[in-house]
C-alpha cells in the first residue's frame, strides 16, 4: 500500500510537467504558424509590389516608343520632296502649297532677269517630260527641251531664285532641276538650282572626238 501511495503522489508533478511541454509545443506551433503567414504575406505583397513595377516600366517604355515611331514619321514627312513635272505642279496646286518640291522645266531665254544689287534671279521654265523613257523617243533630252520653249501652249511656271549669283548655264533651252515651294502667288521659289545645257555639250563633242578635224 506504501508503495502505491508514493507513486499517486508523485504522479501529480508528472502530470503538470506534460501539460506544460504540451502548451509550449502548441506556442511553438502557433508561432511557427504565424510566422509562416507572416513571410508568406511579405511575400505576397513584395511579388504584387514588383508586378506593379513591371507594368509601369512597360507602360512608360511603350509610350516612349510611341513617341519615337511618331518623331521619325514627322521627320520624314517634313523632310521629303515631290518630284513633280510642270503640268503636274499646275494640276495641283493648291495641294502643293507649303511642300517642299523638285520641278523640272525647260528654261525660256527671253523670261531670264537677274539683278546683282539684289542677287535676285527671275524666269520661267516650260514643261518637260519626267519620264526619260519618254524623253528618249522623242529624240533625246536637247530636242525635248527645243520643243518645249518652243511650244506657247506648253503649261509654264515663273521662278524666283534671291541669294544667290547668276549661274552662267542658266540660259535659252537648259533644262532646271529647282528646290523649292510654291507660294500662294503662283510663284516658285527656288532654294537650290541645278542647270543641264545638253546642246552645249552635243556642240562641244564633235570637236572632242575628232581632233584631226582641225588639221589643214
Amino acid at each position: 500500500m506504501e508503495g502505491s501511495t508514493t507513486t499517486e503522489k508523485n504522479s501529480g508533478p508528472v502530470n503538470n510537467t506534460v501539460s506544460r511541454t504540451g502548451n509550449q509545443a502548441g506556442e511553438h506551433a502557433q508561432a511557427g504558424e504565424h510566422a509562416q503567414a507572416g513571410e508568406h504575406a511579405q511575400a505576397g505583397e513584395h511579388a504584387r509590389a514588383g508586378e506593379h513595377a513591371r507594368a509601369k516600366f512597360l507602360v512608360g517604355g511603350l509610350f516612349i516608343l510611341a513617341a519615337v515611331i511618331y518623331l521619325i514619321v514627322s521627320s520624314s514627312q517634313a523632310n521629303a520632296q515631290y518630284f513633280l513635272t510642270v503640268d503636274e505642279l499646275m494640276a495641283n496646286q493648291s495641294q502643293n502649297l507649303g511642300r517642299d518640291l523638285r520641278i523640272s522645266g525647260a528654261v525660256i531665254g527671253d523670261s531670264i532677269h537677274y539683278d546683282p544689287n539684289t542677287l535676285r534671279l527671275t524666269f520661267t521654265v516650260a514643261h518637260v517630260p519626267g519620264d526619260n523613257k519618254e524623253i528618249d523617243a522623242q529624240g533625246g533630252l536637247a530636242k525635248v527641251l527645243k520643243a518645249a520653249v518652243a511650244d506657247p501652249s506648253r503649261a509654264r511656271l515663273q521662278v524666283v531664285v534671291e541669294g544667290q549669283p547668276k549661274p552662267d548655264l542658266l540660259r535659252n533651252e537648259a533644262q532646271a532641276i529647282m528646290t523649292g515651294r510654291v507660294g500662294e502667288d503662283g510663284v516658285f521659289y527656288a532654294t537650290e538650282l541645278l542647270l543641264k545645257c545638253p546642246t552645249k555639250y552635243e556642240e562641244a563633242v564633235p570637236g572632242q572626238a575628232n581632233p584631226e578635224s582641225d588639221k589643214p
